[in-house]
């Protein structure tokens, strides 16, 4: 993930709630995210209390070390997830916790913005704790991402963008079937200097025929 959004608001009492299953795919996630699960991890909306596991997570050397400066506080993830709920119930943006299986600790995020209205194009991003990378985390929880993108957000075109020095994530979405499609030159400043990003796109059309990738999520 290049980017984590700067805006952050003030601390919030909401509260995400679930989806039935049968009602996940017309179900107006703007009144709460549901909850999907995968093979090795679930996605859930954010909480508040999440803050201090996503500080501990997210701002090591290794996980900044290609993206966009994460909050530098457990108070600058509070106001950063109050946010997100904000920009949920506002229909631009969605935002997932990412739990490992038996646990209920957030160890990282995947994010959701709209480009244009409706969520027809689109931009998704993640960060994960370090200690999970190479352990099946990242393909589980893209998989579950993608799906509710294309399948209930109705997104047409995903587009990721990754630092052209990152290896190990454009590796990660080359694996997941995304198409690279473009250098963006001088696109990304970090720590005062411009860097060049990879763009990678998926479209729901290929997506939908990857059989490979294709088993339903599940969703409650």
């Amino acid at each position: 993930m290049e980017k984590m959004p700067s805006r952050l608001g003030r601390d919030t009492d909401a509260v995400a709630t679930t989806v039935p299953v049968a009602a996940a795919a017309r179900s107006d996630w703007r009144t709460g995210l549901p909850t999907l699960s995968g093979s090795m991890i679930t996605l859930r909306e954010l909480r508040l209390s999440d803050a201090s596991a996503l500080f501990e997570s997210l701002t090591t050397g290794e996980v900044v070390r290609f993206i966009s400066p994460p909050p530098s506080s457990v108070e600058g993830f509070d106001r950063f997830i109050a946010w997100t709920l904000r920009q949920r119930a506002a229909g631009q943006y969605v935002c997932f916790a990412v739990v490992p299986r038996g646990s209920d600790v957030a160890i990282g995020l995947f994010q959701i913005r709209s480009l244009e209205p409706e969520f027809g194009n689109a931009e998704w991003g993640f960060a994960i704790d370090s200690q999970f990378w190479g352990t099946g985390v990242f393909p589980d929880g893209a998989k579950l991402a993608i799906d509710f993108a294309f399948h209930v957000l109705g997104t047409h075109r995903l587009e990721a963008r990754a630092s052209t020095q990152n290896g190990r994530g454009n590796g990660a979405l080359q694996k997941i079937g995304a198409f690279e499609e473009a250098v963006l030159r001088r696109s990304f400043l970090r720590n005062g200097e411009y860097h060049d990003q990879t763009l990678w796109t998926i479209l729901r059309e290929d997506w939908t025929n990857a059989t490979v990738l294709s088993r339903p999520s599940v969703v409650h």
